[in-house]
């Protein structure tokens, strides 16, 4: 497996994607980038620690790109405005529905479904707790909840756009912020213990383990305590083929932190077994690609940790992505080597006849 990795990524354990993604990495802007480093037999990786992401290796935007121009265009729209319903599906799940009437052209229904939560988390109306609190703080100034929420939808808010920031810079900050939704919502306990954090204290209502909802049926863990924050996060592939590699990706990790800039990096561990906080409080189905760990005073990555797995499996399609292309442009060469290599029979059969035919014709001329 380890030969396999080196064939498929430069040098440094840093994966690379497929050509055809060059072109769209480029117009990335830099994010955070996930540092490592290694401990005893485990994987430690840090997630706190602000880097330049290189080209080869992205994050998610926190906004929704789709979401953000249906905000800006209704912002921005100086002709008659006319009526909007777009239907949005991200991965893991996650919908949004935008409704705008041409009668109230300032008014605009923002509605976001989360996906179906494990048995394991606690939710209040179907929202991460504190999620209600999020929002009302990051969008109470230009947005109403509305109760009840759209049918099928967990969160529904009525977003005034005539209220927004007259300066465009300003503007369009928060229709990024709100673009940002799901983040905002799903994020929303993480956030809250990493306040505690901060002042080094723990909410006195926090449990020793919080299961939180990040994808369809599936949870991690966070680990509240006074100095440091530890989440945890089962990996689970459904196809083999992505065990191996998530397993090998993971891995890598831990060769990173022997880079020069990465050696002060917090830690994250990677493991087989599930950790110590997590054996006494599981309840959920064993993952087949370990346990990941981040640890140590997290700083605003509540949304790089979200979606985390979404990272992984990003890289790893692009790893095979990448090894589908070698592999046929191996197949290539080889066949261009055996076709230049085939004897050209019937030429030079052809050859030979024209000579026997002009000898002939040579030795007719002189005996006349």
């Amino acid at each position: 497996m380890r030969a396999l990795w080196n064939a498929c990524t430069r040098k440094g354990g840093k994966g690379v994607l497929p050509e055809e993604k060059n072109k769209l990495l480029q117009q990335q802007q830099p994010a955070p980038q996930l540092q490592h480093q290694l401990s005893a037999n485990h994987l430690v990786v840090a997630p706190t620690s602000l880097v330049k992401v290189e080209s080869a290796m992205i994050l998610l935007p926190g906004a929704s790109r789709v979401l953000q121009q249906v905000l800006l265009s209704r912002l921005r729209s100086t002709d008659k405005p006319a009526e909007v319903d777009f239907h949005l599906t991200e991965f893991d799940d996650v919908r949004y529905h935008i409704k705008a009437s041409a009668k109230e052209p300032k008014q605009v229904l923002l509605s976001i479904s989360l996906p179906p939560p494990p048995p394991s988390t606690v939710l209040a109306a179907g929202l991460p707790l504190g999620a209600i609190e999020a929002v009302k703080g990051a969008f109470g100034a230009v947005s109403q909840v509305v109760e009840p929420p759209e049918n099928d939808y967990h969160l529904t808010l009525n977003v005034d756009v005539g209220s927004f920031p007259t300066e465009e810079a300003l503007a369009d900050q928060l229709v990024a912020k709100l673009a940002s939704l799901r983040s905002v919502v799903l994020g929303a306990p993480l956030r809250e213990i990493l306040k505690h954090l901060a002042t080094k204290t723990v909410a006195p209502d926090a449990d020793s383990l919080v299961a939180l909802m990040h994808r369809p049926k599936e949870a991690y863990f966070i680990v509240p305590q006074a100095e440091r924050v530890t989440v945890v996060f089962p990996m689970r592939f459904k196809d083999n083929n992505d065990v191996i590699l998530g397993t090998s990706f993971l891995q890598e990790f831990m060769e990173a932190r022997r880079s020069p800039g990465l050696s002060t990096a917090p830690p994250c561990l990677w493991s087989p077994k599930a950790p110590a906080e997590i054996m006494k409080d599981k309840k959920e189905e064993e993952p087949n690609a370990g346990w990941v760990s981040f640890g140590d005073k997290l700083d605003k990555l509540v949304w790089i940790l979200s979606t985390f797995y979404a990272y992984v499996s990003y890289h790893i399609k692009c790893s095979k992505g990448f090894m589908h292309t070698r592999m046929r442009r191996r197949v290539e060469t080889l066949i261009q080597v055996l076709n230049r290599a085939k004897p050209e029979v019937e030429k030079e059969r052809k050859n030979k006849e024209e000579t026997i035919v002009i000898r002939k014709n040579v030795d007719e001329s002189l005996s006349v």
